[in-house]
């Protein structure tokens, strides 16, 4: 079953993920959906979180960091500046502080630990939730379709989403045990009990990341797609990422299974290098049979040029969306 078939059986899917290792063309595939979705007249946000602006070199414009932008019509791109982002996260922080407690500028020690957080992984996740959970919760799109970085298989999100939980309650309960010195203080002296805007704020983001999980684990609206080519890290590390996914209680909704050498080649005149190549794809893609034939719902051609700019966009969604050329290949091994 094509991916338009799939969305077709399944109309409440309104949120699609793409993930998988780097360079195996996760992006191209948001891309390729993004335009059969538009080109059917359905509004539709493609949304990546990749530092390295990638949907930007597929479209062949330039939209990292500067919002939501058109590319065709009914077809819109955003790729999130995560470092501006975060940056911006420390700067509400560092002038929340100076507030609550009349400072005149943030502590050295204090200003160094919130700079020196931006390091820290978790806050690029942060970031991404934040934006994903923005874009969703206004509701202004038919589809969104999230190309999400290569960390790992996209599913290290939602365990990192209870870490962060875990992290949140850990320094808020912290900073209510000193609050509570602090409200001593100001009885003592007459003073007005003020509101912990630290705390507030912990509180907040602590909701947004539910929000998040809730988002990504919701069976009825969210679909979670893994791209994989055929080799054999790539198929040991799908078998890993399934299992994640069952721990986590998530269904893995289908795989695509990328940059595959047509078998017709054989017949040509090709060097010996790319037969060999391709006989080899032919094992591994047997072992994709055997091993997640149900979960694969599309197989892609290698094509002759590098799939930019949108007339290259409609030839891989034809194979992605409509065309079960997964079941042809699968057939003829």
């Amino acid at each position: 079953m094509a991916l338009g078939n799939f969305l077709k059986e399944n109309p409440d899917i309104k949120i699609l993920i793409f993930a998988g290792k780097g360079g195996l063309g996760k992006t191209t595939c948001s891309a390729a959906i993004s335009y059969y979705l538009a080109s059917k007249g359905k509004k539709v946000l493609c949304f990546s979180t990749d530092p390295q602006a990638s949907l930007s070199d597929i479209f062949e414009i330039d939209a990292f960091g500067k919002g939501i932008i058109e590319v065709a019509r009914n077809l819109f791109l955003m790729e999130i500046d995560a470092d501006k982002k975060i940056k911006e996260y420390q700067e509400e922080i560092k002038k929340k502080i100076i507030q609550m407690y009349l400072l005149d500028k943030i502590p050295e020690e204090i200003e160094n630990y919130i700079d020196s957080a931006a390091a820290e992984p978790a806050m690029y996740e942060s970031a991404t939730y934040d934006a994903m959970v923005d874009v969703v919760s206004k509701g202004e799109f038919d589809y969104y379709i999230f190309d999400m970085p290569p960390f790992g298989h996209g599913v290290r999100m939602i365990s990192m989403a209870e870490i962060l939980n875990l992290w949140i309650d850990k320094i808020s309960e912290t900073m209510k045990e000193a609050a509570k010195y602090e409200e001593i203080i100001a009885r003592m002296r007459g003073e007005k009990v003020k509101e912990n805007e630290v705390i507030k704020e912990l509180n907040y983001i602590k909701t947004r990341i539910n929000s998040f999980t809730n988002l990504i684990t919701n069976r009825k609206t969210t679909a979670f797609f893994m791209v994989i080519t055929p080799e054999k890290l790539s198929i040991d590390d799908t078998e890993k990422a399934i299992k994640m996914f069952k721990e986590l209680k998530m269904d893995l909704s289908g795989i695509i299974v990328n940059q595959v050498y047509p078998k017709e080649l054989l017949n040509k005149n090709i060097p010996e290098l790319l037969k060999n190549r391709i006989n080899a794809q032919s094992e591994y893609l047997k072992e994709i049979k055997s091993k997640f034939g149900n979960k694969v719902i599309a197989i892609i051609p290698m094509f002759e040029k590098e799939p930019k700019g949108l007339k290259m966009l409609e030839s891989v969604s034809q194979y992605l969306a409509e065309q079960d050329y997964h079941l042809k290949v699968f057939n003829e091994l």
